[in-house]
């Protein structure tokens, strides 16, 4: 397992993770979808701490810093509203640029009706307002306490110099009186831009229009979007549309890696550190379109295969799933599976597109949550490529890439199993920080730990259960609390780390998990609704009238065909 999309963190997540094995095979501290979500969240919020107080210190115009602060102070004052006025800053490399900042001017107790003139029309002319800030502008002209409502916005702004101009950003943000909620950038395909940086700021409306009309006249900023407002209509969600655009997912970094951490099984294994730098660098360099690189597998690691295979395959028989069963035999008959060596993640692939649509991309080592998540919405599952240390054979608590083929594979090939993981990879797209963690939580309680009913007993469906065979054992055992499937409860509990799950839920059938999850994303804030379109392969979002219209019309083509078929097998025999 490894985590979710096309959102790039310019950061390094590190965050230690132990594993000290029991004689079952259990760690006492394992890796955590769940924990990445949140961690990512933390993160998120310390890094723009972090850049602000860079910022700051850099500057070199001390002005700007007095300018702020002055705007701070009056800001707390409930007699005083802000006004613009220009301010001069110049960037670490000393290079002159502009970006009009504000300041806050004594008015009347009683706000006056603004009344634009003809210099501030030219001024907006110029800033040439979306569709998104009309209405943003409409709403805060109805009266004056909804020009000082703080709303929630997204702002896209386009850094045609590099990150050096991400400090200009938060001190604009910060200047007008908003906060930074969420920051993150990634590197742009537009000509003669480096990074796109997406920032959601809580701000009031009029000071938000004065935000985005500063920031077009900076150099610096190739072109300032306003994506959303808690009432503006979401024209580009950020996230990627095609799978092409995975090429551009965040491979993280770990303090539990064998370079790195001295409790990590390989810590002092140089031949199986330089093995694992060398299988990072294949996946680093794969691209979107490239076949999944060819690995050749040691004895040594092709040994430590067949320790676990022997192990899964005598456990699943009375303990796994029906449906994990029968993939498991297919596999095996055709040659995919086999003790004697480890599959090549390109056969998989092949095999898992022959059966449900589902192909593999080679990764490093750990995404983010969102980033993993998002790769599920193209049918796509990340997989890694190196093999866990032989000294711990039957459980590691980072992903590996005998975790993902007999624990992951055999259901992603599933057609009902495969419906449930790109559900909740289209779920993720677009979703907020909070729905991330819910997702990735369903996520770890289903897909990784699941557990379903079949003839009054209880099966394992989840990867972790089925590559963890201590787990297993507790799992369906009378020790722990089966509880029924129930997305929105499952999404919010508490995920135990340092030892067994005390709950498992149990489903009653693929589809009635599928049924009841879909049920609860529709309770999601995102305020919009996407599909994969299988002829394009892309992911649409349905936010006008002309694309549900095409939608319709061919679901309307596909109901004839079911309805043709069913009117020919009821026709007599001749």
């Amino acid at each position: 397992m490894h985590t979710s999309p096309s959102k790039i963190m310019q950061f390094q997540i590190i965050q230690i993770f132990l594993e000290e094995c029991d004689e079952n095979g259990y760690p006492s501290r394992r890796r955590s979808l769940v924990d990445d979500a949140r961690f990512e969240t933390i993160v998120v919020k310390q890094t723009k701490q972090t850049v602000l107080d860079e910022a700051r210190a850099k500057a070199n115009d001390s002005s700007l810093e007095c300018t702020i602060l002055q705007a701070q102070e009056q800001h707390q004052q409930e007699d005083k509203i802000p006004q613009e006025v220009q301010q001069t800053v110049e960037d670490q490399d000393n290079d002159e640029e502009e970006i009009r900042m504000v300041a806050v001017d004594e008015l009347p107790q009683k706000p006056q009706e603004y009344v634009p003139s003809a210099d501030d029309e030219d001024k907006e002319k110029d800033a040439g307002l979306t569709e998104e800030e009309v209405v943003l502008q409409n709403a805060a002209s109805e009266s004056p306490e909804a020009e000082k409502e703080v709303v929630r916005a997204a702002v896209v702004v386009r850094l045609r110099d590099g990150m050096g101009s991400l400090g200009r950003i938060l001190k604009a943000v910060e200047a007008y009186h908003g906060t930074v909620v969420h920051l993150e950038s990634r590197q742009s395909r537009s000509e003669g831009v480096q990074f796109d940086v997406l920032v959601k700021v809580d701000m009031a409306r009029s000071n938000l229009l004065q935000l985005i009309r500063s920031l077009r006249q900076t150099q610096s900023f190739g072109s300032v979007s306003l994506l959303s407002e808690n009432n503006v209509n979401v024209k580009a969600p950020w996230f990627p549309k095609h799978a092409s655009e995975l090429d551009n997912c965040n491979h993280l970094m770990t303090k539990y890696e064998p370079d790195l951490d001295m409790n990590h099984p390989g810590f002092a294994d140089q031949v199986y550190r330089a093995r694992r730098k060398e299988i990072a660098e294949i996946a680093f360099a794969y691209r979107y379109g490239d076949p999944i690189p060819h690995i050749d597998y040691t004895e040594t690691e092709n040994k430590t295969w067949s320790a676990v295979f022997a192990r899964v395959k005598e456990l699943m028989v009375k303990h796994a799933c029906s449906e994990y069963i029968a993939v498991f035999k297919k596999l095996e008959d055709e040659k995919i599976f086999v003790k004697e060596r480890i599959p090549q993640l390109q056969e998989m692939s092949d095999f898992l597109r022959r059966n449900t649509g589902f192909t593999l991309r080679p990764a490093a080592g750990l995404l983010t949550a969102r980033d993993f998540l998002a790769s599920l919405a193209f049918r796509i599952f990340q997989s890694t490529q190196y093999v866990r240390h032989i000294n711990s054979p039957y459980h590691t608590p980072e992903p590996d890439c005998i975790h993902e083929l007999l624990g992951h594979m055999p259901l992603l090939a599933d057609p009902s199993f495969a419906q449930f993981s790109q559900e909740i990879g289209l779920a993720s797209l677009g979703a907020s920080d909070e729905e991330i963690e819910k997702l990735s939580t369903v996520y770890w309680f289903t897909v990784e730990f699941g557990l379903c009913k079949e003839k009054d007993e209880v099966k394992a469906y989840g990867a972790g259960l089925l590559s963890a065979y201590g787990e297993l054992l507790h799992a369906i055992s009378d020790k722990p609390e089966h509880r029924a499937f129930e997305p929105a409860s499952t999404a919010v509990q508490p995920y135990q780390d340092q030892e067994y799950q005390p709950i498992y839920y149990v489903a009653e059938s693929f589809e009635d998990a599928k049924e009841k999850f879909r049920r609860w994303v529709s309770t999601m804030s995102r305020p919009f609704e996407v599909r994969f379109n299988p002829h394009t392969e892309r992911v649409e979002v349905l936010d006008s009238v002309d694309k549900l219209e095409t939608l319709v019309s061919q679901l309307n083509t596909e109901v004839l065909h079911l309805t043709n078929a069913i009117a020919k097998l009821k026709q007599p025999f001749c």
